[in-house]
């Protein structure tokens, strides 16, 4: 099923932290997703990252010129792409898990920086049972910094 909604008045959002963190098993220090703006179930979502001189990674990267490490930004679109899909299919509480399968042309433009407000737009492409197609770019003050397209599945958790 290829996905396409412009039902503005299914949006949702804002999300807070507490919302973010009921759809998704992310915690500190890999829970990189701090708020949603909007989400439009089976569409898009809009979400934001505070990016902090605090995280961990920018003690190495790197020393004199802190900058997000790139497979962090597409984990932020990731998490994004999570909170979505949680939302369209009616996940939360379930205790289904998002797993990312693939990324595609992920491309990085300009550097994210502490005291940044990270961007993260996804669009929900398609949804075909338990697999889904996304579209995300990460963007700081209206300038793309990264983007990618990615596939994740949903599964349920592991048994111990």
């Amino acid at each position: 099923m290829t996905v396409q909604s412009d039902n503005a008045a299914a949006a949702i959002g804002p999300i807070d932290i507490r919302g973010v963190m009921a759809a998704l098993p992310h915690r500190y220090p890999m829970l990189l997703v701090d708020r949603v703006i909007s989400l439009v179930p089976n569409s898009t979502i809009h979400a934001v990252k505070a990016v902090s001189i605090n995280e961990d990674f920018f003690q190495g990267h790197f020393p004199g010129r802190p900058i997000m490490p790139g497979v962090l930004i597409v984990e932020a679109m990731a998490q994004a792409a999570g909170v979505l899909t949680v939302e369209t299919m009616d996940l939360r509480g379930s205790g289904k898990l998002v797993y990312f399968m693939s990324i595609d042309g992920a491309k990085f433009r300009n550097p994210v920086e502490p005291g940044c407000l990270l961007d993260l737009h996804v669009d929900l492409v398609q949804i075909r049972g338990r697999v889904c197609k996304f579209t995300g770019k990460a963007m700081v003050e209206g300038k793309l910094c990264a983007e990618a397209s990615f596939v994740a599945m949903i599964a349920d958790p592991p048994v111990n």
